[in-house]
């Protein structure tokens, strides 16, 4: 029986290795990647990704220094993003006092993701309203009730509170952020038709991770 045994043991060692595929879908979920958006504002801009949310306020400093101050605090959240979601322009307050430093702040960020390499979207603030609470417009509503809405949303549907003096551009980043995740297949939630029409309205730059 020994010599039986053995002479099994030397023809499984003589026998070639064969590896076994694991069986379809056991494999390791993509990790999430790092999403930031960004509410771009003079004087409080909400910044937020997956799970948190907050707000850079630039007090009273003003001019070159409030834009210096605005760019270098976005930056400390952004520099290792894998990709940035940018509330655009509300061209219907497009005369109102400050749009032409507030433009350039804007561009300023989007230039520096450019050197950075980081890609980027620009995101209509109707778009933004509309994945949050699936209308543009809400019927006798000001747009400050509609920006509760928004704020909401974010704290149903995310778990993320928005409070304090920056709670709606808090809630606006936040949903940005949940945009940019959902475009790149991580959706935070499951969203009825009505909420996700508004990334078909986004011009997102072509994904290279395909």
């Amino acid at each position: 029986m020994a010599a039986i045994q053995l002479a099994l043991s030397r023809l499984a060692l003589a026998m070639p290795t064969v590896s076994v595929p694991a069986p379809a879908g056991t494999g390791a979920p993509a990790p999430t990647p790092l999403v930031i958006g960004l509410d771009v504002s003079l004087s409080c801009t909400g910044v937020a990704g997956r799970g948190w949310a907050e707000a850079i306020r630039s007090g009273r400093l003003d001019g070159h220094e409030r834009l210096a101050h605005q760019l270098r605090e976005m930056q400390s959240y952004y520099r290792g993003a894998d990709f940035v979601v940018i509330e655009g322009p509300a061209y219907s307050r497009a005369m109102q006092r400050g749009h032409d430093e507030l433009a350039a702040i804007r561009w300023m960020v989007r230039h520096d993701l450019w050197r950075r390499s980081i890609p980027y979207a620009v995101v209509p603030p109707d778009n933004r309203t509309i994945y949050a609470t699936g209308r543009a417009r809400w019927t006798g509503e000001t747009p400050a009730q509609v920006k509760g809405r928004v704020r909401d949303a974010a704290q149903q549907r995310y778990g993320v509170e928005c409070t304090g003096p920056g709670r709606y551009d808090q809630a606006d980043a936040l949903i940005l952020a949940e945009m940019g995740l959902a475009h790149l297949g991580h959706a935070g939630a499951v969203l009825p038709p009505t909420h996700t029409r508004a990334l078909a309205g986004v011009a997102w730059p072509e994904r290279n991770d395909a």
